[in-house]
């Protein structure tokens, strides 16, 4: 399935601007026959927006909901899209995944949330592992800081996760994770994982771009560099069928010795 990221930090503030983004960036991923479009975490909002974080923040079926739901289907190309989700009292850091109808197939909301702008502003979510059913691929959602954490990703691959679509907000000086981390959590779990950032300078934070698409054998089918840009790679079921026949990881764990791990 071919797969567009969109590495954009769009118009933090503006809803409306970054809906124009995501409809150019659907019109260019469908010209280029991608099935699939993956934002930055926190994407229709900006992510540095501090105490408007409330103010912006929609219910997982509002009208910025429906705004996607209209692109998607008006270009025929599915969108995963970071945003703030209002759910009565509380608000969560999370990506909703909009089918090529505009049907809402899945909404996750992040786990593990990142420093106090996040632990201020966000409820952590409480389930790990949300999937929809694409193209004949199973797709899972995580959030940034989620992929960090090995226990995250081994569970969407004993739930049959084929690709992994990861929004972030990726900061200086971590850019090793882009760089080394998820490469190799897409190896040590045979699936494909879409790591999809933000770029440059944004309130007190600088973002370093560089996102991927990491295949199963640990290599980067597209990398991009650190600037505004919307890059396509495949996620190749047949390929991923072979590297997981070929490779024991799942086949070999002993889970019998794993329990201290889940342990506080």
């Amino acid at each position: 399935m071919r797969t567009a990221l969109l590495q954009s930090s769009g118009h933090p503030g503006s809803v409306a601007a970054n809906l124009k983004v995501l409809q150019d960036a659907a019109e260019r991923a469908a010209a280029a026959g991608a099935r699939l479009l993956v934002t930055s975490e926190m994407f229709l909002t900006g992510y540095a927006i501090g105490d408007d974080v409330p103010r912006l923040a929609e219910a997982a079926d509002g009208d910025a909901a429906d705004a996607v739901a209209d692109i998607a289907a008006r270009h025929g190309v599915a969108v995963a899209y970071g945003y703030p989700e209002r759910a009565g009292e509380r608000v969560f850091n999370a990506v909703q995944l909009i089918g090529a109808d505009g049907t809402r197939l899945a909404n996750y909301r992040k786990t593990h949330l990142f420093g106090c702008f996040e632990r201020d502003h966000f409820t952590p979510g409480d389930h790990a592992v949300v999937q929809a059913d694409l193209d004949g691929l199973r797709i899972g959602l995580m959030i940034c800081y989620d992929v960090e954490f090995p226990e995250n990703v081994r569970a969407h691959a004993l739930a049959g996760t084929d690709l992994l679509l990861v929004p972030t907000a990726q900061m200086h000086p971590f850019q090793f994770v882009a760089e080394s981390v998820v490469p190799v959590r897409a190896f040590e779990n045979q699936l494909y994982v879409a790591y999809v950032n933000r770029v440059g300078p944004e309130g007190d934070f600088e973002f370093v771009g560089l996102s991927t698409l990491a295949g199963p054998d640990g290599i980067a089918r597209a990398r991009a560099g650190r600037g505004e840009e919307l890059v396509f790679a495949d996620a190749d079921p047949a390929f991923l069928a072979a590297s997981r026949a070929g490779n024991p990881y799942l086949s070999d764990r002993r889970p019998a010795l794993y329990g201290p791990l889940a342990e506080s």
